[in-house]
């Protein structure tokens, strides 16, 4: 999967994403709302809340309940059409993304209150769980959802005995390793570290400084695409006039 120049199948170097185009605010009956699509990846997320946790007995007095819902679609993958019921490997990420989000959200601002993040995979070409963990904490920022950050991940692996980053499906099978991190990029925090496979403690490190690399051009996309939105709504607002009651 390397020529001898460590060009990659895909034409990307050891150190190259793939490209990635982030939309924010795509679905107007969500509270917040994102779309990515990273090289053939395509992911939609959508918020809801913060909002009344029923049943109330469940409900935390200090704090905001996180749930978040990861779902594959049935047409999203390319081998047999997938099971619309939930798997082990869909509730394992459900788990992974909430966590990695829950340090982020400043949920204590929403005592007795749930937010749920639904995460759905309309095609799956390698690395979903960090493209998603990528659009939800977009999404919930659209939400206006109070963030100490937003959280940005990236996955690293090991192909041909190379530390790679952004590794998709193809390398993700056949690779001897895969590292799905996520972090807090401006209060540099890491909210997730997984690992399958191998790696020397010197290529692990080399991984996490690849990775946060990565995250650096990632959080950068996502800002913009912040920006984009924001811009978007008052330049809407001024053609309505003040009394716009859209925006």
């Amino acid at each position: 999967m390397l020529d001898k120049d460590f060009i990659r199948h895909d034409g990307r170097r050891f150190d190259e994403l793939r490209p990635i185009k982030f939309e924010v605010g795509i679905l107007k009956n969500a509270n917040g709302s994102a779309y990515i699509e990273q090289g053939l990846t395509k992911i939609v997320v959508a918020v809801y809340g913060p909002r009344e946790t029923y049943p109330k007995i469940t409900a935390s007095p200090n704090e905001a309940i996180l749930r978040a819902r990861y779902h594959m679609a049935p047409f999203s993958v390319t081998e047999e059409r997938k099971s619309p019921s939930p798997s082990r490997r869909e509730i394992e990420i459900s788990k992974v993304i909430r966590d990695a989000l829950s340090a982020a959200v400043i949920l204590e601002k929403f005592p007795r209150t749930t937010i749920d993040v639904y995460i759905e995979v309309l095609n799956a070409y390698g690395s979903t769980r960090v493209a998603s963990i990528n659009a939800a904490a977009l999404a919930l920022a659209d939400a206006g959802i109070p963030m100490r950050d937003l959280v940005t991940a990236v996955s690293v692996g090991k192909v041909n005995g190379r530390i790679v980053l952004d590794i998709d499906d193809t390398e993700d099978k056949l690779g001897e390793a895969d590292i799905p991190i996520a972090m807090m990029p401006r209060l540099k925090k890491i909210t997730l570290l997984q690992m399958d496979g191998l790696m020397t403690p010197n290529e692990f490190m080399e991984a996490l400084e690849l990775a946060e690399k990565g995250i650096a051009q990632i959080y950068e996309l996502q800002k913009n695409a912040l920006r984009k939105e924001l811009e978007e709504i008052l330049k809407k607002y001024e053609e309505g006039g003040e009394t716009s009651g859209e925006y």
